[in-house]
């Protein structure tokens, strides 16, 4: 199976890039993360992008905050699909960053999740990934009959203990 690349643009994007973490080693999805800037470390970052189908990646999700070009630069440098988590920051609450994120030139598509939607972006990747990998499809299937499951409880919890009137 290919493997997901995670790219933060800052170690302090760990608290919400940790989430992708553990959705996809719930999933079985292998993947390596590196802590690359678009500004800061450019090189790196393009270098990341341009060899990451020769070293068995499917796809990359790139995590920044503020300016947040990283998922961009990333595109640019690559065909694979790129997944864009706008990180929440302290000016704009994160609204510059998604805006940064899904604001791309036509013929460099980036994928972008919420604010802080590291979990998402990690389940998009899988899905990515399930187009050809059936056993990855079949837990996914499961995770979503899972998540329909606990909310029938939930409601059924809702429906033992409120009386509702019309």
């Amino acid at each position: 199976m290919k493997k997901v690349g995670i790219i933060l643009g800052s170690d302090s994007d760990l608290p919400v890039v940790s989430k992708a973490f553990a959705v996809l080693e719930e999933l079985g999805v292998e993947y390596e993360a590196h802590v690359y800037s678009a500004h800061r470390t450019p090189l790196e970052a393009r270098d990341f992008a341009e060899n990451a189908a020769q070293r068995g990646f499917g796809v990359i999700i790139a995590a920044a905050g503020m300016a947040a070009h990283l998922a961009g630069a990333l595109a640019a440098s690559t065909i694979l699909p790129v997944i864009g988590i706008p990180v929440k920051g302290a000016a704009l609450d994160g609204l510059d960053a998604l805006l940064s994120t899904v604001q791309m030139p036509s013929g460099i598509p980036v994928a972008t999740v919420a604010i802080d939607g590291a979990k998402n972006a990690a389940y998009l990747a899988a899905q990515i990934l399930a187009v050809s990998e059936p056993t990855l499809a079949a837990k996914l299937q499961s995770a979503r009959a899972e998540a329909k499951q606990q909310v029938l409880e939930k409601d059924a919890k809702l429906a033992a203990t409120r009386t509702f009137e019309g």
